[in-house]
């Protein structure tokens, strides 16, 4: 099946039909607005709609861009964990992104393009936009993220955009230079609302002579190059105009929550609430968040000073993408985290210890209601995964049953998303099917061990390690676990 029609306007993957209960725990989020946590309070009884801005698909998603979306995805996970049911856009932007924030420079798509050395044409287009729209969903599904309810393309709502754009110039709100027609920030009095940033942090330096104000951003770009036809001339939309025309029209006029990167803050959100609200004299969303700067070698990563690293990456320094995932819920996400290959190790490696605990553990257990009180209310505090994640080593060195134990970490990676369960099984599977060798050498291990053949039981357990197992002792008997756990 084309990834044309996968990724189109329509619905990519619809969630299963479930009773949710609405008698929801309080959940407690950070407005960048307000500056202030905030209880959820969704517009429509018992659903969430969450927008988060998504990938311009003209090349890799570095793992900064990732996180954010492993962000939103333990916020989804957390309203379903609460009984919510969750309506979720992640758009693809294929077209429209000016590289810079002056409203000048070359379309993000036009730089892939001539990168590639394909051609200007629609046909260029698309061959660029399905590659890295699949890669970016490959990294989604390696990450364990669950897919949104919709995954629009920018170049499926031109005319959405249109629409929009007329409705701000039947406002007044609008103006058109030989390159572009702009939205008018003089007209309004609330431009920049989001952050309470002072004007020269929400003003762009633009060299395009003709605009009025710095701050005015373009609606539709001119182009007799490329791009759609519209009542002002061939051209094609500006960036922000795109998310405020999907977001509206999957989620409504007004949605509950809307997050992004902390760079998206300044201009694209501050221009989004512009358009949207002064279109619908609406608020725009009810509750604004944003993960902070993934930073590496002490910078923020971005790809054009080649300070970056892809999940494609992992597999090159043996590491499992969802030891990433579990890495970055070792920080809160309003928190700015130094990217390194060795903390990523490390992580994987306490991942494993979690996986090997819990490998071969038999019978049904039941959830530690104690344990899982805490959890609630440490993710229900504006995500707290850092706490979470401390409960959850809590409940794994506690003195409880081995069955209530694993029923109660597998409860709370219904959040986390690590997919221990999915671990196990694989796991299980292998200690279920081992071969007479190795299934020999055990027997001779333990023969050695109850004959205080010590030396003998060291090196049979070294040869099962050189065969891909480590075998422990417990008073249960011996206990083995595949040296590449994650795999």
């Amino acid at each position: 099946m084309p990834l044309s029609f996968l990724y189109s306007k329509t619905l990519i993957s619809k969630l299963p039909e479930i009773r949710y209960d609405c008698n929801v725990m309080e959940i407690k989020l950070f407005n960048t607005q307000t500056k202030q946590k905030e209880e959820l309070k969704p517009i429509k009884l018992g659903t969430v709609t969450m927008y988060n801005c998504g990938p311009t698909v003209y090349n890799y998603a570095h793992i900064g861009n990732i996180s954010s979306y492993i962000f939103s995805d333990i916020l989804r996970r957390t309203a379903e964990y609460n009984g919510l049911k969750v309506e979720q856009v992640i758009n693809i932007t294929d077209f429209g992104h000016i590289s810079g924030d002056a409203d000048s420079g070359d379309d993000k798509m036009m730089l892939g393009l001539k990168r590639e050395n394909l051609p200007i044409s629609m046909e260029g287009l698309t061959t660029l936009t399905e590659k890295y729209t699949k890669t970016f969903v490959d990294d989604l599904k390696a990450l364990n993220i669950e897919m949104p309810t919709y995954l629009p393309k920018a170049t499926d709502h031109i005319e959405d955009d249109i629409e929009l754009i007329k409705n701000l110039e039947d406002k007044g709100l609008t103006y058109s230079t030989a390159d572009a027609i702009y939205f008018d920030t003089s007209k309004i009095e609330d431009y920049g609302k989001l952050g309470g940033l002072p004007d020269e942090l929400q003003s762009r330096i633009g060299d395009v002579i003709e605009k009025k104000n710095p701050r005015d951003f373009s609606l539709w770009k001119f182009s007799d190059e490329f791009g759609w036809p519209s009542p002002w001339g061939q051209g094609f939309p500006g960036w922000h105009i795109e998310c405020s025309a999907m977001a509206m029209k999957y989620l409504g006029q007004t949605i509950d929550i809307h997050t992004g990167g902390i760079d998206h803050i300044s201009v694209h959100h501050n221009n989004e609430i512009a358009q949207s609200e002064h279109a619908t004299g609406k608020p725009f969303a009810n509750i604004w968040m944003h993960r902070a700067h993934m930073r590496m070698n002490g910078e923020k990563l971005a790809k054009s000073t080649g300070n970056v690293a892809y999940v494609k990456d992992f597999a090159d320094n043996n590491i499992h993408p969802i030891s990433f995932r579990y890495w970055t819920l070792l920080s809160h996400y309003s928190t700015g985290t130094d990217f390194t290959i060795e903390a990523v190790l490390s992580a994987q490696n306490a991942l494993e210890n979690i996986v090997s605990d819990l490998i071969g553990i038999k019978g049904n257990g039941k959830i530690l209601q104690d344990y899982k009180d805490r959890f609630i209310n440490a993710i229900n505090d504006d995500l707290d995964t850092p706490k979470a994640i401390a409960i959850m080593w809590e409940v794994l060195k506690s003195g409880q049953s081995n069955q209530d134990r694993k029923a109660t970490l597998l409860d709370f990676d219904k959040v986390l998303g690590l997919d221990i369960a999915g671990f196990l099984m694989k796991n299980d599977d292998k200690n279920a099917n081992l071969s007479e060798h190795i299934k020999g050498l055990l027997e001779r291990r333990k023969a050695a061990r109850e004959g205080s053949d010590w030396p003998k039981s060291d090196e049979i357990r070294d040869l099962l390690k050189e065969h891909g197992y480590i075998v422990s002792d417990s008073e249960n008997g011996q206990k083995l676990s595949p040296v590449e756990l994650l795999k």
